[in-house]
């Protein structure tokens, strides 16, 4: 297959992905449509230095992602689509960057670079992912970017120092100053994969860059920390940074919460057997033999003599401090590793590539289709027992049409070459991806659609009507209701207080939030949220402090 051919056919799996998702999902509330929210609202202010939430500086996420829904809005008026195809354009130029990255770890081994997106996009994690607003695919770009960078400078191109800097730059902007955990353990532990390492112009190389980097991202910092005033100034200056390394509230897990993830980050691929059978010949480990580096020599015929790379030490310098760092940090969620996974993923192709021809497991796509299927059909007949009646619906026929496609496929395979077979499980990762949005998603998306409340709020706010939230609130009904105004945010033990004060106001209320749980009667109106039925409700502020009076 020629590469014009093989780049197109991902791409094709890519748009197709990307096309189900967006006809059948809409912005999950709460973190998509909060961030798509902040951006609204910095457009309607015409704010573009201090993202805005709810009529409040909003800290907690640096401008880059809100500026690339700016431009897309700037180009084609404001719409939903252009912020859901942002991250997934990301994706796709971070498929392009592992190509490149493979290509220059490996430039004599072409089907490394080849493989390597197709492995990439064939991760599951990475294959839903893309398609969700979120700021990590950001980072993953940068800090392949920065990467790319180190690969120039140590075969003495100094543009790529620039390039490094341009990274820490953009990724400070993409999400603060987590890139520098991505980008300077290899950086610094350079000596261990090039010679060019050893040299003090490479580190005076590095500080330059971090120098430029530094200077990218102040070049927004200080004017937004002097217009968004002295509590925003010490958010991102601080408890943004250094405060969440050192004691971060949310999503606090143990230190060894990301080891039993890793399968799940790294699903279909290692459950391969072709990574781990027959130790002395294939798999992983026997790249990491003492005195044995399969298909990670020098590359002396490609680079000067002070240039040599040795693509595993590279690859370890890069992933092994930046996983023991974040497994440190309290904090753990598992898209933090995303930028980690196309290193993981080179290592899977370099591994596969170099064992190509002693692939005998061939039917993989067949069985992980039959795997696939399976759980499909039995989808909806345990989901009941999950709590989800709403997938209990669901039809059990796509499930069983995998498993008569992966029988079938069994039934007639034939041994086929590698670069086929990555394909086929590619596309199987593309197609579970699109059923999972066909069905499960698509029956759950009514209770994850804030639109219609939404738009009630907003008809309240132009009337003049004050609309307040129970509780804390997210930002999730500014974009998709268009509301111009902040809602007033009430705590739930003040509400009633606070009702009998504003009879005519309009409150935006949950049942889960109350014990015992509110009534649907008298309401405004009362809506599934979240897959919890009838959940969230708007209250005229009169009808629902007589309610709270009559429960007590």
């Amino acid at each position: 297959m020629s590469p014009t051919t093989n780049r197109a056919l991902l791409c094709l799996l890519w748009g197709s992905a990307l096309a189900v998702a967006l006809a059948t999902r809409p912005l999950l509330p709460i973190v998509e449509a909060r961030y798509v929210s902040v951006a609204w609202e910095m457009w309607t202010r015409g704010d573009f230095l201090v993202p805005y939430l709810n009529g409040e500086p909003y800290p907690h996420k640096p401008p880059l992602l809100f500026w690339l829904i700016h431009g897309g809005w700037w180009l084609f008026g404001v719409n939903a689509w252009w912020p859901r195809l942002v991250c997934p354009l990301v994706g796709l130029l971070c498929l392009g960057q592992t190509a490149l990255l493979a290509r220059r770890l490996w430039p004599d081994q072409p089907e490394i670079a080849r493989s390597a997106p197709w492995l990439l996009f064939g991760t599951l994690f990475f294959t839903f992912f893309y398609t969700l607003v979120q700021f990590d695919l950001l980072v993953t770009a940068c800090t392949l970017l920065g990467l790319l960078g180190l690969l120039q400078a140590a075969q003495g191109q100094h543009r790529g120092f620039a390039f490094f800097g341009l990274a820490i730059g953009l990724g400070v902007l993409a999400k603060g100053p987590v890139i520098l955990l991505h980008l300077f353990p290899a950086a610094l532990l350079a000596p261990l994969w090039t010679s060019s390492g050893r040299s003090p112009r490479w580190f005076l190389g590095l500080f330059l860059a971090l120098l430029g980097g530094a200077v990218i991202a102040l070049a927004w910092a200080i004017p937004a920390a002097y217009s968004g005033g002295e509590a925003y100034r010490e958010a991102i200056f601080w408890k943004q940074t250094a405060g969440r390394v050192v004691n971060s509230f949310a999503h606090r897990h143990p230190w060894w919460w990301y080891l039993p993830m890793l399968p799940l980050l790294l699903a279909p691929w290692v459950g391969w057997p072709s990574l781990w059978k027959r130790p002395e010949a294939s798999g992983l480990r026997h790249l990491f033999k003492p005195g044995r580096v399969v298909c990670f020599e020098k590359r002396r015929e490609h680079l000067p003599e002070a240039s040599h790379r040795y693509p595993l030490a590279f690859l370890t310098t890069w992933l092994a401090p930046v996983f023991v760092g974040f497994s440190l940090v309290s904090g753990k969620q598992l898209k933090y590793l995303l930028p980690l996974l196309p290193g993981a993923i080179l290592l899977f192709a370099a591994t596969l590539d170099s064992r190509k021809q002693l692939i005998t497991d061939s039917r993989a796509p067949a069985y992980y289709i039959g795997v696939t299927g399976l759980f499909f059909t039995l989808l909806p007949l345990a989901a009941p027992h999950l709590g989800l009646p709403r997938l209990a619906t669901l039809p059990v026929w796509p499930g069983a049409l995998l498993i008569l496609a992966s029988m079938i496929g069994l039934r007639f395979w034939r041994p086929v070459a590698l670069a086929p077979t990555i394909r086929g499980m590619t596309a199987a990762s593309a197609l579970i991806i699109v059923l999972a949005h066909l069905g499960p998603i698509r029956a759950l998306a009514p209770t994850y659609d804030v639109t219609e409340v939404a738009a009630n709020i907003g008809r309240f706010q132009k009337a003049g009507v004050i609309v307040a939230h129970a509780g804390k609130y997210h930002g999730q009904f500014h974009f998709p209701g268009r509301l111009r105004r902040p809602l007033v945010v009430i705590p739930v033990s003040s509400i009633k207080t606070w009702a009998n004060q504003h009879p005519k106001a309009v409150i935006v209320v949950y049942r889960n939030r109350f014990s015992p749980p509110l009534p649907t009667e008298g309401a405004l109106g009362a809506w599934d949220y979240r897959g919890r039925s009838q959940n969230l409700m708007l209250w005229r502020a009169s009808d629902l402090a007589k309610v709270l009076t009559n429960k007590r």
